[in-house]
């Protein structure tokens, strides 16, 4: 059956022969069939040469390419694309029964050649993400290949892509047990995910090596966590012998899980607090009690209370490039506080995970908070997402987290 194609303007050829899986409608001169969100398309070159085929979007990013090799895409195109993908963490160990690891990365978009398709697994639960309407289509197919190939460790699929998918869908179980908490494991902590309310699909799977690092770091120091979501920081932080730790997050739900957490590895008693508060106001030096009081404990300014690391793991500041200046803004400020308020010596742990901001923009960023603070900064190391997360070398926007781990000291 003849399926719908985009035909390529004169010269815009050039990102498909150094096979780039997005092509944008600029590129496009025109369009034959009338192809619906998520239709599997031919793109043909100006001269009529097929070039690839991919899943249409009505976008900006009008087709995300699935293959440059075949024009054949069908249940066994995506079963031997499954399989590739779980074969890789199969070797990085993930799956053996002596790892105390349970929570990884299975499906990294277009870092496994499947455009628009995220993949976590949970100690079991599988929790599957659609960022295309092409890709959500394939869910019941996709659902029941992951039940055949990961059988018998798999315990239930999930779909959490309620808000990565243009027009919505309801998340909710696809197969399997319906139970809406989780335990995991990573790297000796235990940690409960909870699949309709967590951010992303759950946790912040791309952050576990960082984790650790910090974990490693943390012996005897002081220990500010901020953007802390459920704790994942925190937890490693404490694990490595933290002699005090603080998560900050403005959102009540994540800190109570946080306190959870917590209480879960190392009992009531834990040198941790939890703190609701928006971070920059922290930052700027306490806050808001309900009382209207400042909270004196949690202020930066008071020189018992200084911190030796502080993480910043914010959300992403800059979604797309029309904001890209704007959330570079954002960045800055909050690290020129941090920068500011951490004790002498100490190590800034600071990320973005906007696809939109580069290594460079993020560097220089940091740079100008550096300069703003007054203070003196080594580059420790360059930081990223962990190994499940690979990136296709035809697609260097799929390395979207970008972090430095920085030592700061006085003038």
């Amino acid at each position: 059956m003849k399926r719908p194609q985009l035909i390529l303007a004169p010269g815009k050829e050039k990102a498909l022969l150094r096979r780039h899986p997005w092509i944008f409608s600029g590129a496009v001169k025109r369009i034959v069939d009338e192809p619906k969100e998520g239709d599997i398309v031919d793109v043909i070159s100006s001269n009529g040469q097929w070039m690839a085929v991919g899943q249409y979007q009505n976008d900006s990013i009008i087709c995300k390419v699935l293959s440059f090799d075949t024009q054949t895409v069908d249940y066994v195109f995506f079963e031997q694309r499954l399989k590739s993908a779980i074969a890789y963490r199969k070797r990085l160990g993930f799956f053996d029964k002596e790892n105390p690891t349970n929570v990884f990365r299975l499906v990294n978009g277009e870092g496994d050649f499947l455009p628009g398709l995220i993949c976590d697994w949970y100690n079991g639960v599988l929790v599957m993400q659609a960022h295309s309407v092409g890709m959500h289509r394939l869910f019941p197919m996709l659902a029941e290949m992951f039940v055949t190939l990961l059988a018998p460790q798999i315990v239930s699929v999930f779909d959490k892509s309620s808000a990565t998918v243009p027009g919505g869908s309801v998340d909710g179980f696809l197969w399997g047990d319906e139970a809406p908490e989780r335990e995991i494991c990573e790297h000796g902590n235990r940690m409960f995910i909870n699949f309709f309310e967590g951010q992303k699909t759950g946790f912040f799977v791309d952050q576990r090596e960082n984790r650790k690092l910090v974990g490693e770091l943390s012996k005897g120091r002081r220990v500010l966590n901020c953007f802390g979501y459920t704790g994942g920081f925190s937890l490693a932080a404490l694990r490595g012998g933290a002699e005090y730790v603080e998560t900050v997050d403005i959102s009540k739900k994540a800190i109570e899980l946080c306190n959870r957490n917590v209480e879960l590895n190392f009992g009531e008693d834990a040198p941790h607090k939890g703190t609701v508060a928006d971070v920059l106001q922290f930052l700027n030096g306490g806050i808001e009690a309900e009382s209207g009081e400042i909270d004196r404990v949690s202020q930066l300014s008071a020189p018992n209370s200084q911190f030796d690391i502080i993480i910043l793991d914010p959300p992403a500041f800059a979604k797309n490039h029309r904001v890209l200046q704007q959330g570079l803004k954002g960045y800055r400020n909050i690290n020129q506080k941090a920068m500011e308020k951490i004790a002498n010596g100490g190590l800034l742990f600071t990320f973005s995970c906007s696809q939109a901001v580069s290594r460079d923009d993020f560097q220089t960023m940091a740079f100008t908070a550096a300069a703003n603070a007054h203070k003196k900064v080594r580059i420790v190391r360059q930081l990223s997402h962990a190994l499940d997360h690979p990136v296709s070398i035809y697609h260097p926007e799929g390395e979207y987290l970008k972090g430095l781990l920085l030592q700061i000291e006085k003038e």
